[in-house]
Parts: C-alpha cells; structure tokens; sequence
C-alpha cells in the first residue's frame, strides 16, 4: 500500500482558512432522478448507508449500489435488518436479511443496520449495527459490524468495547489489506439521558483478507476521540456521523454533526493514537448537522445536512464553494432525511432520502 507525503500542512491550511470569514457558498443547479425505492419486501424503511460495489463477485454486480435499511416496516428505528442491491437503471433486489437470532458470533443488542457500511472488490461487505429493541435510544445497545460474504451471508461480527454504536464507515481497500475506520455514538450517550458528552470516537480496524478465506481483524486503533454526542428523540442519537479520505489518504474527514463542523484527522492510516477531535476544515456557514460525507473526485469534500435538506461541497482548504437542496420536504424542509452518499462516475452523486425511502441521483 502506497503512503504519500502528510497532510499536517494542508490541514494547517485548512484551520486557518475555517476562521475566516470567506464567501457564502453559491446555490449551484442541477437535476435530481429518482432510481429507485429502498423498501424491501418486509418492509423496512429509513435508508442509511450507501455504498458503491467495485467488483462482480456471488450476488454483487459491479456498478451497483448497496443501501442499508435502519428501520423496520413499523419504522421502529435500530430494528431495521436487510441490505439492498440498487443498478444505476432501478434494478432492485435484497442483498442480505439478517436474522439476529442465527448470528455466527455476538452483535450486543442485535440488529438496526446504519450508515456504517463498505463493501471490497474481493466481496466482503461491512455493516454497522445500533439496535433497539422499540426505537427509542433507552433501548439502544452497542453493536457490532458485521462481516457478510457475496451472496449475503454473515460469517461474523466485530464486536467489544471500542465498538459502541457503529454510526458511519470509510474504507480503504488493499486486497488482501483492508482498513475500516468507523465512528461510534454509544459512549455514556444512553446513561446522559439527553444531554451533550463527550465520547465519540473514530476507530480504524485494520483486517487481513487471505485467499479463498475470512477477514480477520488485527488490530483496533482508537484515532478520533472526545466528540459530542446525545440522544435524540427523533434522531435517535445525534454525533460523529460521515467519514472520508483525502485524495491521498493522509487525512481523513469527519461529519461532526453537533458542532457543525467537517473535522480532518491526520496520518490516519498510521496513527497509533488518538488525535482528539482533530483540526476544523470547515465549520458554520452552509454547513448545519452534517451526516453522510464523501470526497468527490476532485478532492472536494462533499456534506449533506441533517436539518436541512442541502448538500454542501468544500474544498480541501475549508472553502465552502457550493450548495444544492436536494430534499425540500418535511418541516421543517429536508430535516433529518440525507444520510448515506456515493460519488457515482462521472459527476453525479448517489444519496438516500429517507423521507422518500428512495435511492436518487444528483447531477450538477
């Protein structure tokens, strides 16, 4: 695996840029088409995560888009337990169903699959688990990411003490090297009752992929640490949520969806601890609760806002370019419905709207 030079100064950069009081980001235009609906045959709803498949392997068509589901046809949220399998052109099918009662190995608290979700070109996919039993963060339970092979199968689960309320997910894929790097939600957000800590946490998973075998996990890095977080009572848990790398991957982005901010940690792939909440790209602005995050082709930083309804892009230096809405409905418009994004080929943008249940294409 490849490491360029470190983003210590681009991130310097950025800092100083984000205290600046620069241009408002212009509205940028463009077309929005819907692919095609999240909701599989039971039911469940609230799309989250959204990844992109890079290679045909069993069940997976490369090309294709994975979403995962965090509610249940009740739309009980953190009881939702199927993966979805979208084409470009609105081919649909169920990738996974994952009964939590047949599990190879523990998830604590069961299944409510969320925005945490990575799939490789060898076809392992990864997927978050924050489950409740009733939808209601009183009963929210750790978690754990699950392993599923490609043809849906899980095979097995991280799970322990750092793993606590998987929320979102970045991977980088080196065959037979893959390395995760997942944010958690659960640390004291239950027993606060509310109220704002200060635990969240970004973990890197570092996993070996053998030939013909299993992922196995190798080490497990806390990187990213003492980010807010709390319950919701509509959101369910609001706190660190979209991760993303630069172009070179020496700094990984972060969604702080309570300080309004996109956060860079450094020398991610290397660190050996943790870097706090790291340094500010970008913060206020255009920019309000941002949850799913990618970075576009162009190394700009790509946010959506959970209240509402826009896409944000930035660039690598904390400019906030441009903004789009890309969900006016609800009230008030937009709130709480983008989470899960895929940089599609080309310039367009895969979200999900999980006011619509849909999977939809952004073209700018």
């Amino acid at each position: 695996m490849k490491i360029f030079i470190s983003m210590r100064a681009v991130v310097l950069l950025a800092a100083v840029s984000a205290c600046l009081i620069g241009p408002a980001a212009r509205a940028q235009a463009g077309t929005i088409t819907v692919v095609a609906s999240t909701i599989p045959p039971k039911g469940d709803l609230n799309p989250y995560g959204t990844a992109m498949v890079t290679a045909n392997m069993g069940s997976l068509v490369k090309g294709d888009i994975l979403i995962s589901n965090f509610n249940d046809k009740n739309n009980l949220q953190g009881t939702g337990n199927t993966i979805v399998e979208i084409s470009p052109s609105g081919h649909f099918s169920v990738f996974a169903k994952v009964d939590d009662a047949h599990l190879p190995s523990p998830c604590p608290g069961g299944i409510g699959f969320t925005t945490a979700l990575a799939t490789t070109r060898s076809g392992w996919t990864f997927v978050g688990s924050l489950p409740t039993k009733d939808g209601t963060a009183a009963t929210a339970r750790a978690g754990c990411v699950l392993v599923i092979n490609s043809v849906g199968q899980v095979v097995e689960t991280f799970f322990g003490s750092l793993v606590n309320g998987p929320w979102d997910m970045a991977s980088l894929d080196g065959g037979n090297r893959v390395t995760l790097w997942v944010t958690n939600v659960l640390n004291g957000t239950v027993a606060a009752g509310g109220q704002v800590v200060h635990g969240g946490t970004v973990v890197r998973m570092d996993l070996q992929i053998p030939n013909g075998g299993m992922p196995r996990l190798t080490a497990v890095t806390v990187v990213g640490s003492g980010f807010e977080e709390r319950s919701d009572p509509v959101a369910l848990v609001i706190g660190p949520t979209g991760l993303g790398f630069s172009r070179d991957a020496n700094a990984l982005y972060v969604a702080d969806s309570l300080r309004d901010r996109v956060a860079a940690i450094s020398d991610p792939l290397t660190r050996t601890k943790s870097a706090g909440q790291g340094t500010t790209v970008t913060s206020g602005g255009a920019i309000a609760d941002p949850l799913g995050l990618a970075v576009g082709q162009n190394g700009d930083i790509l946010t959506v806002n959970g209240t509402n309804g826009f896409l944000v892009r930035t660039t690598a230096g904390g400019a906030q370019v441009a903004k789009a809405l890309l969900d006016s409905s609800g009230t008030p418009p937009g709130n709480g419905a983008l989470f899960g994004l895929a940089v599609a080929p080309g310039t367009g943008l895969y979200y999900v709207d999980d006011a619509t249940n849909t999977l939809n294409l952004f073209q700018p």
